[in-house]
């Protein structure tokens, strides 16, 4: 299938727990190459075009609170069948259910405070990497 791109962001909970080093050196075990890595803080306006696509649900306004109350560290993760290898390694998005040797169940706390975000499809990856990034920042 050939190596592909995925978009990670190390959440601000995880962040500011000093975990972020830890997941790096995860990722990087794992087999995935950062193509891409960047620590900064997401305005409001910038969280709510990110998440966008939840706009209706519920739960977006304490999503958006969520992701502009620290820093965060966004990354351009690559591998074989990134985006689904990716969501393998994440865990559930409960950290409680998720399986052992998961960020999710490692370095999570609650649905909202689960460490990671990643894209969900190959189409929301490229998407969302180009949100993130500019094809100059991307090593190739």
């Amino acid at each position: 299938m050939g190596s592909k791109k995925t978009l990670s962001i190390i959440k601000p909970d995880a962040v500011k727990s000093k975990y972020h080093g830890n997941i790096v050196d995860f990722l990087e075990n794992k087999g995935f190459k950062i193509l891409a890595h960047k620590k900064l803080k997401l305005s409001k306006p910038q969280a709510e075009a990110f998440y966008e696509i939840h706009k209706e649900r519920p739960f977006y306004n304490d999503l958006v609170d969520f992701m502009i109350s620290g820093e965060v560290v966004a990354q351009v993760l690559e591998a074989e069948n990134a985006v689904l290898y990716y969501r393998e390694v994440m865990g559930d998005t409960n950290p409680e259910k998720a399986e052992n040797d998961t960020i999710r169940k490692l370095y999570g706390r609650n649905i909202q405070c689960n460490a990671v975000h990643g894209s969900d499809s190959d189409e929301n990856a490229s998407k969302e990497i180009s949100f993130f990034f500019s094809k100059l920042e991307l090593i190739n």
